[in-house]
């Protein structure tokens, strides 16, 4: 039906005749010449008319969105367009045809459009036509491509995994589907394919991966989805050293392919423990530095009854030093006390320092032995001080959220930096609040490093395990570990958890009946493919990088989903609903 795409002419084409097709995206008509701007997914190419033509009587009947056939010969444009490939051509039309009409559309179809996020998703198909968001799924395509590819070479086989499993525990809720042939029993969507994954590794596969759909019954955020992608990976016989060289070697391989960039490997590598100390969290963003500074120690010295309230309570005292202080107001800092009440923080300390003195809420207690010590730790002229003190969760949360908002804030982020590091050493178990019991802190199939398992039934609370996280930017890209391939570890860490015969055999038993018969050392990692493509692309949200994405309530405005079924439906199914 074409001879060419709208974004392949050039000046090198002139005076070749051609066939074009595509969607109106502009429309102008001069009075004796007609121009329209036909656009596919591969650019944009200007149509002209002279009045008098049947091409010209056909194009002044068309709006946005028209789809047309045009032919015509390529000449080189009087007023040429330097910001677009074809802009040294126009093609002068002899004929067009329409090929499908169009309404006017409710939205601008063009990169800057005025439509907000909801109404985009409902007409979600003319925002896709959008040469932006049709760019944002082109890279999500190259980045499998070349994750297959990586993967492909390496030996690894691509093995689909069920959707429809049995619920098993796996930290957030299932999506649950009814089964019509056994009543009152249901089928569970995967949040991962974790377990089959595993049983691959029992059947001798070696080395798998997937590009795999998950489903996760969450709240939904900016970078969290319903149903989310991930390049799913598993091997056998190997350590931790074999995942980190295999994966950096796939994003090298991803970036250079699709980014064009050449990435540093290795990675940085931060303990867990480490990672909550200087950062507050466990994804770090180290495109910038403002590090957390424990002060316990000085704060003890102040004479502050707030701070020694909360130390003698079991808790700690850390601040952020944050330079250009003379930015922030009191009516600023008190908007940050504010917004850390979210993590249960109670209040904000803080002083500036100017060079020779201080001012602020607690300046008074600011002896100059205590500022001594504070420039010890790199108090600088026009500093600021932001100081929490509580439990150490809390304190950790609070700061993390003022850290990384004075990275954005006074413009210290790069973005177009990409700072991977791996996150190790993971706590084995982490305490439930609700349960007043020690829970497994990924799942109970999580090898724990060899000097803990002595430990898993006599100090949970220092047990480590290979678990490991691979983070970019402030974003927990993908998480994994080594699993338990030996059967008494694997059945002291289901006693350590607190898990009896009968709820393994309920929750586990298939999988755990499997790993009786012969299981290789084997672990694996999984990537959000979603979450990759949204910060390669620079994107706020996962759902510019997903085709039909959910709302932040969990609708899709297009089609209305979910929505009510008919009562024959849940005859069939054996459900009813009280009135």
């Amino acid at each position: 039906m074409r001879t060419h795409t709208n974004g392949q002419l050039r000046i090198s084409d002139i005076n070749k005749e051609v066939v074009l097709c595509g969607w109106v995206a502009k429309s102008r008509n001069l009075g004796s010449l007609i121009f329209v701007d036909l656009r596919d997914r591969y650019g944009i190419t200007q149509i002209a008319a002279k009045a008098g033509s049947a091409a010209y009587d056909t194009l002044a009947t068309v709006g946005n969105e028209y789809v047309l056939k045009v032919k015509g010969k390529v000449i080189e444009r009087e007023s040429k367009n330097p910001n677009l490939p074809t802009g040294d051509i126009e093609v002068e039309a002899s004929f067009v045809e329409i090929l499908s009409k169009a309404m006017q559309p409710p939205m601008i179809v063009a990169d800057k459009t005025d439509a907000l996020e909801d109404f985009r998703m409902k007409y979600r198909y003319l925002d896709l036509r959008r040469p932006c968001m049709q760019s944002n799924l082109i890279l999500r395509h190259n980045i499998t491509k070349a994750a297959r590819r990586y993967f492909d070479d390496l030996d690894f086989v691509d093995v689909e995994t069920p959707a429809f499993g049995k619920s098993t525990p796996e930290g957030a809720r299932d999506y649950l589907v009814p089964s019509r042939i056994h009543p009152g029993k249901f089928y569970a969507l995967p949040q991962s394919p974790q377990l089959y994954k595993q049983l691959l590794m029992v059947a001798g596969m070696d080395r798998y991966y997937q590009i795999a759909k998950c489903f996760r019954d969450e709240d939904l955020r900016a970078d969290r989805q319903m149903e989310f992608t991930q390049i799913d990976v598993e091997m056998s016989f190997i350590d931790e050293e074999d995942i980190y060289s295999l994966m950096e070697g796939m994003f090298k391989k991803i970036f250079k392919d699709v980014m064009n960039i050449d990435l540093v490997t290795p990675f940085r590598r931060i303990r867990f423990d480490d990672s909550m100390a200087l950062y507050g969290n466990d994804k770090p963003d180290l495109r910038f530095g403002l590090e957390l500074k424990d002060i316990t120690g000085i704060a003890k010295e102040m004479n502050f009854v707030v701070f020694d309230n909360a130390i003698n309570d079991g808790g700690i005292v850390k601040c952020v030093i944050s330079p250009n202080a003379s930015k922030y107001s009191r009516k600023d800092i008190d908007k940050l006390t504010e917004d850390i009440k979210k993590y249960k923080a109670k209040g904000l300390a803080w002083f500036k320092f100017d060079g020779q003195a201080v001012n602020g809420s607690i300046a008074k207690f600011i002896t100059p032995e205590i500022l001594a010590k504070f420039k010890e730790l790199g108090l600088e002229k026009d500093n600021l001080v932001l100081i929490v003190a509580d439990k150490k969760n809390v304190v950790n949360a609070s700061l993390s959220y003022l850290r990384n908002f004075l990275g954005k804030d006074l413009g210290l982020i790069d973005e177009n930096r990409y700072e991977f590091t791996w996150i190790t050493d993971w706590p084995s178990f982490e305490w439930d609040e609700e349960e007043n019991r020690y829970v497994a802190a990924h799942h109970p199939f999580t090898m724990p490093k060899d000097e803990c398992v002595d430990k898993l039934l006599t100090k949970p609370e220092e047990c480590y395990s290979k678990c490991y996280d691979i983070v970019l930017n402030g974003y927990e890209l993908g998480s994994g570990s080594i699993r338990i391939h030996n059967q008494d570890v694997q059945e002291t860490m289901f006693k350590a958890i607190g898990l009896t015969e009968e709820e393994i055999k309920v929750k586990f038993g298939f999988f755990v009946e499997g790993l009786k018969y012969g299981t290789p050392p084997h672990g694996g990692i999984a990537v959000g493919l979603d979450r990759l493509a949204m910060l390669l692309t620079h994107s706020s949200s996962l759902r510019e990088v997903i085709a039909f994405p959910k709302s932040a309530n969990a609708i899709c405005p297009m089609s209305e989903a979910p929505s009510f079924v008919d009562e024959r439906q849940l005859k069939e199914l054996k459900i009813h609903f009280d009135k």
